[in-house]
């Protein structure tokens, strides 16, 4: 049976580290033609040169998601080079975690939503109108389960996140009666650069993950390239935090106090 990826034009935003890099490796390894978007053009180049050593199919697009001026002209040239775009992975994003008194107004608060929920909305919106005319197409949107929980630290990032996954729900309603199939994915935290850019703030410093319990990118690489083959609404990862979805859903003054005694009480201390 031939793989249904074999040939696909993918796009794939972020693709300078972490998810986006291992997707990039993953579905050039499928057979696909992979279009790696990104600010980093150095590191684009590098994983591009990687990747054809490889035997697969890569190519660079300069893209920065914060200039939705640059959004039009890369699709363009895209379309005008490839002729279509079979599936949109929307993966770029960043977060900057701090209590929100002490977040940049423009830095952290402003440029999370101009990239995270803004640049995916304005790229899918420019990507959506070709795959409307050949009824085909998906698109992929890299959400967190900080879309469904919202912890204290993490308000700009968790209201991107509850965007994305509003803006998906809405769009997989709008878009499949034309043939177009919209997906999110829900992953927890992950061993990513993430970390390195969210910020010198008092999670990393007091709260340490347990090292099993961090997901490794290239399992939600792995993830992005079996929802592409079989599309389905979203994908929650792990699968046990459908049961904390459940719990906040459910007992929501439980979580409450639960953050409340055992995270903000302990290590957050507002000038009065």
């Amino acid at each position: 049976m031939t793989d249904p990826i074999r040939d696909q034009i993918v796009l794939i935003t972020g693709a300078s580290s972490g998810f986006g890099a291992d997707a990039a490796r993953l579905f050039a390894g499928a057979g696909a033609v992979v279009l790696l978007a990104a600010r980093r053009v150095d590191r684009l180049t590098a994983l591009a040169e990687q990747i054809r050593a490889a035997g697969g199919q890569a190519y660079v697009v300069p893209l920065d998601l914060g200039e939705y001026t640059q959004i039009d002209e890369a699709v363009q040239t895209i379309l005008d080079q490839f002729g279509r775009i079979d599936i949109l992975i929307n993966n770029a994003g960043f977060g900057r975690l701090d209590w929100l008194e002490n977040l940049d107004p423009l830095n952290d608060i402003q440029a999370q939503i101009t990239v995270n929920l803004g640049g995916l909305i304005q790229l899918t919106r420019r990507v959506l109108p070709q795959m409307y005319q050949r009824r085909s197409g998906h698109i992929i949107n890299m959400a967190s389960v900080a879309g469904h929980i919202a912890a204290p630290m993490y308000t700009i990032y968790s209201a991107t996140k509850y965007g994305v996954r509003g803006f998906t729900d809405a769009l997989r309603r709008e878009a499949a009666p034309f043939g177009v199939r919209v997906s999110g994915i829900y992953p927890g935290p992950a061993v990513t650069e993430f970390g390195q850019h969210s910020g010198d703030n008092v999670l990393k410093r007091r709260v340490k993950l347990p090292a099993f319990l961090a997901l490794t990118s290239e399992s939600v690489a792995q993830r992005m390239l079996r929802l592409a083959r079989h599309p389905r609404r979203a994908v929650i990862l792990p699968g046990y935090y459908r049961l904390a979805f459940l719990i906040d859903r459910l007992f929501p003054g439980l979580v409450d106090w639960f953050l409340q005694v055992v995270f903000v009480r302990r290590f957050h201390s507002p000038e009065k």
